[in-house]
């Protein structure tokens, strides 16, 4: 097969308005038609169903069936750009943002962020973190220049919404019931040892943990966070990002 052939086959298997490509042929007649379609309708539903193993929180969100037309329209425009599919549909959520008919769900798009930021938390490099006691052996005057080194499944997700609370709710983390107060909420997701943890952060703990998973020092990590959060309490959301396990070192 010509890579002309072959890359005509690929887009027509994600593509239901092209036509099969020209010069294939079946071992039972001369029409692959009817074979070609039965393939392509196999690999659609591969893909979309690698998407809801991916995103069930998001499928139990909007139902399977709704769920399933706006996978195949994802697939149809996106095609996996790679035969591991362990990143597939990470820019979902970008596609949904200008889904029309999923625009009735304005926080379905950070449910997926976060369901993405689980797959990759999982499938990241194993780290130790790091031993908080090491903190105490760093002279007093040198604390406020110190920087972290990130562990590799750490990663933040911001939300104008409770995306935290609805995910734990269609995840089997909580018991589904009404949000009385809906808030803003950010999520440090995050796997220190064998299973990926999501944790709810307090106001300014976001930008105060992206400042350092970006390198920045903790002084000028902790000055990002007031600008949020003026009664910000450096202490304690230091000590629980510690806890979390988000770094692996300190220099």
């Amino acid at each position: 097969m010509s890579l002309v052939t072959q890359a005509a086959f690929a887009a027509a298997l994600v593509d239901l308005d092209l036509a099969v490509p020209e010069g294939l042929a079946a071992w039972n007649g001369p029409r692959p038609e009817r074979r070609f379609g039965v393939y392509r309708n196999n690999v659609a539903v591969g893909l979309v169903g690698a998407l809801a193993s991916r995103f069930p929180a998001a499928e139990r969100i909007v139902g399977e069936e709704f769920f399933a037309g706006m996978a195949h329209e994802f697939v149809r425009l996106h095609p996996p750009q790679s035969p591991l599919l362990l990143a597939y549909g990470d820019d979902f959520a970008g596609f949904v943002e200008r889904f029309e008919p999923a625009r009735e769900v304005p926080y379905l798009p950070d449910v997926l962020r976060l369901e993405a930021a689980r797959g990759r938390a999982y499938h990241a490099a194993d780290a130790m973190p790091l031993d908080a006691t090491l903190l105490a052996t760093i002279e007093p005057e040198r604390l406020e220049r110190l920087r972290f080194v990130p562990h590799p499944s750490a990663w933040i997700i911001r939300s104008a919404h409770p995306v935290v609370s609805i995910w734990a709710m269609n995840a089997g983390e909580m018991e589904l019931g009404e949000i009385d107060d809906w808030i803003a909420e950010d999520a440090l997701v995050i796997r220190p040892q064998m299973t990926v943890e999501v944790h709810r952060l307090p106001p300014g703990a976001a930008v105060f943990l992206e400042g350092l998973l970006a390198g920045i020092d903790l002084a000028s990590a902790f000055e990002s966070a007031l600008t949020e959060a003026a009664d910000f309490d450096l202490s304690a959301n230091l000590a629980g990002a510690l806890a979390a396990g988000a770094f692996t070192g300190i220099c």
